[in-house]
């Protein structure tokens, strides 16, 4: 007969629950890791009837106000919607669709909006301070009194745009499209102007004191009482 250790405990000393307990222990453990972790910038649910994602369809939508920050919106479609005074912030804004929407006071700082379509829309009063507009389309958009400081907006199209007033100090508008487009009072001091396009546009008593305007082309423009504008076009 196989002695025992007196000091060992015995199966009825451990509790019969104690093993069931381990295991769904170390089930809830392994079901965590193989769950995905938080989307924050991908999805912020429904707001104002729009499922707020990448790539939603969101036109026609009352979004005033909207507190989108840092949200993932590339792709998506906001036309002809209201986001007046919304909040986005250090969003993704890629290649989304913004064609006739009313932006009016709208917070763009330091979102990135690569190629994204913003014709016709009404920018009065937008903060987009640092955000990255390379390549968007700005045609007939209303960006009177915007703050567009610090800027990426190279290869943009902003012909025919409304930027009276507007502030694009140290603005990168290098090769930027700016045929007819309206900037009188505008401040461009220290902006990088290299190759853009100012044909017909009006730069009436804009400042243009020490912005690069290396192969800029001034063709037609109306400079009167421009600040660093060339003598010649």
């Amino acid at each position: 007969m196989p002695l025992r250790n007196p000091g060992a405990p015995t199966r009825a000393d451990c509790p019969a629950g104690r093993p069931r307990t381990r295991l769904a222990t170390l089930a809830a453990l392994a079901l965590m890791l193989l769950l995905p972790g938080p989307t924050v910038a991908q999805r912020a649910g429904m707001i104002g009837g729009c499922d707020i994602r990448r790539g939603t369809l969101c036109t026609n939508l009352n979004l005033n106000g909207a507190n989108l920050a840092g949200v993932n919106l590339a792709n998506s479609q906001f036309t002809q919607s209201d986001l007046s005074e919304a909040n986005l912030a250090g969003a993704t804004l890629d290649e989304a669709n913004f064609a006739s929407t009313e932006l009016r006071g709208t917070d763009f700082r330091n979102a990135s909006m690569v190629r994204i379509n913003l014709r016709g829309a009404r920018l009065i009063d937008a903060k987009l301070t640092g955000a990255n507009l390379g390549n968007a389309i700005l045609q007939n958009a209303d960006l009177s009194k915007a703050d567009l400081s610090g800027a990426v907006l190279a290869n943009a199209d902003f012909s025919n745009a409304r930027l009276e007033g507007a502030n694009l100090q140290g603005a990168n508008l290098q090769r930027a499209n700016l045929r007819a487009a309206k900037l009188k009072g505008a401040s461009l001091a220290g902006a990088r102007l290299h190759g853009a396009n100012f044909t017909r546009a009006s730069l009436i008593d804009a400042d243009l004191t020490g912005a690069d305007i290396d192969q800029a082309i001034f063709l037609n423009a109306q400079m009167q009482g421009c600040k660093g504008c060339p003598t010649t076009p």
